[in-house]
C-alpha cells in the first residue's frame, strides 16, 4: 500500500459509503483534538492547551477525517534515523470497528520503514494484539516505564 501525505480512503459501512481523509497536515484545532482525547475518556482531554502544543511540536500527526470531522489521530515522535515511537492512536467510539486505526498503523510502517525500530508501548494490555495483528512483536524482556505528573 503506498501513502502519500493526504490519503483519500473510502470505507464502505453497511449503511453508506463513508469517504476518509488521512492527513499529515496539522490543520486540527485545540478543541478538535480536545473533543476526540475525551470521546475515549482518554486524561489529556483535560489539558487542552498542553495537549495541541505538544501535537503541534510533534515529529508526525496523522488525522483522519469524516469531512470536518476529527475522527482519528496517531502521532509519532522519532530521532529522524533510529527509532520512531508511536503515541497515541485513538479512533471516536461513533467510527471504531471501521479499520481507521489499522489504516494509521500501516501508514506509520510505511513511512517509517527505513528506520531501525517503530516501537509503541500501548497503555491497555487488551490492545496488545492489535498491534500484533499488525506485524509488531512484544519485546521478551521489555518493560514500560513511566513517571506521572498529574496531581
Amino acid at each position: 500500500m503506498k501513502w502519500c501525505n493526504a490519503k483519500n480512503v473510502i470505507i464502505t459501512d453497511k449503511e453508506r459509503t463513508i469517504m476518509f481523509m488521512y492527513t499529515e497536515e496539522k490543520k486540527f484545532t485545540k478543541e478538535q483534538v480536545q473533543q476526540l482525547f475525551l470521546s475515549v475518556n482518554w486524561i489529556s482531554g483535560n489539558y487542552p492547551e498542553r495537549l495541541y502544543k505538544a501535537l503541534m511540536n510533534s515529529s508526525m500527526v496523522l488525522t483522519v477525517w469524516d469531512d470536518e470531522k476529527l475522527v482519528g489521530l496517531t502521532r509519532v515522535l522519532d530521532d529522524t534515523e533510529m527509532l520512531a515511537q508511536i503515541h497515541y492512536v485513538l479512533v471516536h467510539p461513533d467510527y471504531q470497528g471501521k479499520g481507521i486505526a489499522g489504516k494509521m498503523i500501516e501508514y506509520i510502517k510505511e513511512k517509517y520503514k527505513d528506520f531501525l525500530y517503530i516501537e509503541g508501548m500501548p497503555e491497555d494490555k487488551n490492545n496488545v494484539s492489535f498491534y500484533v495483528k499488525h506485524g509488531f512483536s512484544v519485546m521478551e524482556n521489555g518493560a514500560a516505564i513511566q513517571i506521572c505528573n498529574l496531581i
